[in-house]
């Protein structure tokens, strides 16, 4: 799937919209994230043994969101709608800019809620049919696949392959870096940028689809 720079640079620009919206949900709700289920997880087994269950609670139900939303995004993919990585995009971009007017409207937990939706229903941008897929909310499959195909480069492989893995974690850390900026200048405001690049992008992918129909 990153063999193409149109996929390359469309996926780099998805998780570094992530790592920033990300970054924006870790420091709202003072630990947990938004778009990383691995590191909820971890935080619900610990709440649930420290006897912590309002934690457990919080992080459950950020899971069973992000879930949601990867099922939505699913939907769409699996239907006979065409075009439908832009309307994924166009659907992440209304979902954020839910939360944006909820913020707005002084609901914090409607806004996470949205978010949350939002990060699951991205991962579906370039899932195939089959279900197989592309993780764009969170990098440790990429991590993993770099170090495979630097293992492959050093015993005769390609000797590039892994860098459009490492260029994922890189956009991802870089998101995260300017949402946490945002987040300390304007709080969950922030989330308007996000909504804005993903309408954006939303144009964008529907713009190239025509082009090459």
């Amino acid at each position: 799937m990153l063999e193409s720079r149109r996929n390359l640079a469309l996926a780099c620009a998805l998780s570094a919209l992530a790592g920033y919206v990300d970054g924006i949900g870790y420091l709202q709700l003072g630990g947990l994230f938004v778009s990383f289920m691995s590191g909820n997880s971890t935080r619900l087994g610990v709440a649930l043994a420290d006897g912590h269950w309002q934690h457990a609670l919080e992080a459950l139900a950020l899971i069973v969101l992000f879930v949601a939303g990867a099922a939505a995004g699913s939907l769409v993919v699996l239907s006979p709608l065409t075009h439908r990585q832009p309307l994924i995009l166009f659907v992440e971009a209304l979902l954020l800019t839910a939360a944006a007017l909820a913020y707005a409207y002084g609901l914090p937990n409607a806004a996470v809620a949205a978010i949350v939706l939002a990060m699951g229903l991205e991962n579906a941008v370039f899932q195939l049919q089959g279900g197989a897929g592309l993780g764009l909310t969170y990098v440790t499959g990429a991590l993993v696949k770099a170090g495979q195909l630097i293992a492959a480069a050093l015993t005769g492989g390609a000797g590039w392959a892994w860098l459009p893995n490492l260029m994922l974690w890189a956009a991802l850390v870089a998101g995260a870096l300017l949402g946490t900026f945002a987040y300390r200048s304007i709080n969950l405001g922030a989330i308007w940028f996000a909504a804005a690049a993903a309408f954006a992008l939303s144009a964008l992918v529907a713009a190239t689809a025509k082009r090459t129909d």
